[in-house]
């Protein structure tokens, strides 16, 4: 379905509430002109009527019009019950005759003739469908300078409403800085983006609090974790100090991971770029974590056909970063084989396990948590983390579903 911008539809209210008000307007003013001119009309032929039956009762002489039992007399005239004056509307037209309004009175016994007189309405009636015209053709042309107007205030308002709506996306996307400030008129719009302003100031001091807190636990737990790494070299070889060492490396990478977010999110990171190839950087990456993964470097040109990558500048400690991350993430929640393939500037990280969540494709990582089912569902900090070196080296990583099955990581840099 089309979107309609809310400016149109304000302007079209306004045009169709415009019309409404122009048709009730003009109506009333003619079915209130149409009565006056009727009783106008029968005022004068009563009163027409009047003199010239006092004239004919004087002097036995027809005047004012006045005719004896004419033959285009309305029917209810021709016999009435008394010798009171009588007044009938009558609807024919005839040229330039009609419609018009009788009155008639006996002039004397019952067996006597009416005496009719006949008020032609036709010019007052054309004049009733001159200003008919002449209101149209005025509400015509008060619409046509309305709707501009209506347009433009709607417009205003919808400006408005804009900016606090790309505020809140800003904000919805990451942008914790973006404000939408003062607005003018102190209205319900202005009332939304101080609501949308406060919310704002109120999440990014949540958030500053929630990184902090990672920041110095994690800064916290340093020392103690180096000092049990120390104290299980102290122990006796065997299976316990094997099994406590690897917990400790375990925590020891845990809290080495928080204290990298808490940097990433506070943007004290800062990238030292190089010169590099990509498959020589992408591969040593993928060699350093151990695990049994493919490597393909593919020549954009000639799909088929193995090359070399092109060079780019880019913070390669990072890149291998972002690299390792999403190989080890691959192998612990997806499924072998695990394929690398380098193709330009592309990195694409694919596994043939069951795919992202759903949640994940939606909302992106979230940190502390893991796709481990006995953990909860969602993802831990490996994609955080490369998510975050991603931003700060300028590229796009975008995580898909493969259609026949598999997660896919794609790492674009940029140029």
């Amino acid at each position: 379905m089309a979107r309609v911008s809310l400016r149109w539809k304000i302007a079209a209210l306004a045009a169709a509430t415009a019309c409404l008000v122009v048709a009730a307007v003009g109506v009333l003013v003619h079915v209130w002109t149409a009565q006056d001119i009727r009783s106008r009309a029968e005022a004068q032929a009563s009163n027409t009527l009047y003199s010239a039956m006092d004239t004919y009762r004087r002097t036995g002489t027809l005047a004012e019009g006045a005719e004896l039992d004419p033959a285009a007399l309305p029917a209810e005239l021709r016999h009435p019950a008394d010798d009171d004056r009588h007044t009938a509307y009558d609807g024919r037209v005839d040229g330039n005759l009609g419609p018009s309004v009788w009155a008639a009175q006996r002039v004397g016994d019952p067996d006597s003739p009416v005496l009719a007189v006949q008020v032609n309405m036709s010019p007052e009636l054309y004049g009733l469908h001159r200003l008919d015209v002449i209101m149209a053709v005025a509400s015509l042309v008060t619409l046509a300078a309305a709707t501009p107007l209506a347009v433009y205030g709607a417009g205003l308002l919808a400006r408005r409403l804009r900016r606090v709506s790309e505020t809140a996306g800003r904000i919805s996307a990451g942008d914790l800085d973006a404000r939408t400030g003062p607005t003018k008129g102190g209205d319900e719009v202005a009332d939304i983006a101080a609501t949308v302003d406060l919310m704002a100031d109120s999440l990014a001091q949540r958030l500053r609090t929630e990184r902090q807190f990672t920041a110095d636990v994690a800064h916290e737990l340093r020392t103690p974790v180096g000092g049990l790494l120390a104290a299980a070299d102290l122990l006796p070889p065997g299976e316990t100090e094997d099994l406590l060492r690897a917990r400790v490396r375990d925590l020891r990478g845990l809290v080495e991971d928080l204290l990298e977010i808490s940097r990433l999110d506070a943007g004290a990171e800062q990238a030292v770029r190089a010169h590099v190839p990509l498959d020589s950087v992408v591969s040593e990456a993928v060699a350093r974590t151990g695990l049994d993964t493919e490597v393909a470097v593919i020549d954009a040109a000639h799909a088929d056909t193995a090359t070399t990558a092109p060079t780019v500048e880019t913070d390669p400690r990072r890149l291998e970063r972002i690299v390792s991350n999403l190989v080890v993430n691959a192998h612990r929640h997806g499924g072998t084989p695990v394929r690398v393939t380098v193709e330009g500037r592309t990195v694409v990280v694919r596994d043939h396990g069951p795919g992202f969540p759903p949640e994940l494709l939606r909302d992106g990582p979230s940190r502390f948590r893991t796709g481990a089912t006995e953990r909860g569902s969602g993802h831990g900090l490996g994609l955080t983390i490369a998510q975050g070196q991603a931003r700060l080296l300028g590229a796009e990583l975008r995580l898909d579903n493969a259609p026949e099955g598999g997660a896919v990581a794609t790492l674009h840099l940029p140029d």
